[in-house]
């Protein structure tokens, strides 16, 4: 890890800037960011390890915990809840067998409420790693979430 972090830094800088292009390339490679990594990184940058650990939890996705195989992220905006959002998290809180903020056990889905996701005028939206899934309904999230456990 101290390698790769060192390559970030000769890649990025070693000034503040640098911090969050960093982070995001650690959480790509790992998927998650470690006190170890940003302990390296806080030594590499010349900031304080609180500096780094504030800088990656105030943003929903850099994820300062391991998570499953499969990120399910679903917007808590009140545009969102407007248009039905509960149930949706009802319907996949269901077939997935956890609450908001839960791994599953076999480690394949994490489940997460997070900011808006930018697709207010097609809401409620999740977006599962990297695929946004938008007007939903209780029907459609169950067969996606479906679709992806049969794999």
């Amino acid at each position: 890890m101290v390698a790769f972090i060192k390559e970030l830094v000769k890649t990025h800088g070693n000034t503040r800037e640098s911090l969050l292009p960093i982070l995001q390339k650690i959480v790509l490679r790992e998927k998650y960011l470690s006190d170890e990594a940003m302990t390296e990184v806080a030594r590499q940058l010349d900031l304080a390890t609180a500096e780094v650990y504030g800088t990656a939890t105030f943003y929903s996705f850099i994820d300062t915990k391991p998570k499953g195989e499969n990120v399910i992220r679903i917007c808590k905006t009140i545009t969102c809840d407007m248009h039905g959002k509960n149930q949706i998290v009802k319907a996949i809180e269901d077939i997935l067998k956890i609450k908001v903020g839960e791994t599953t056990q076999n480690k394949k889905f994490s489940f997460l409420e997070t900011n808006c996701l930018g697709w207010c005028h097609k809401g409620p939206v999740m977006l599962v790693n990297d695929e946004p899934y938008t007007e939903l309904t209780p029907e459609k999230a169950k067969e996606i979430i479906g679709g992806m456990m049969k794999k």
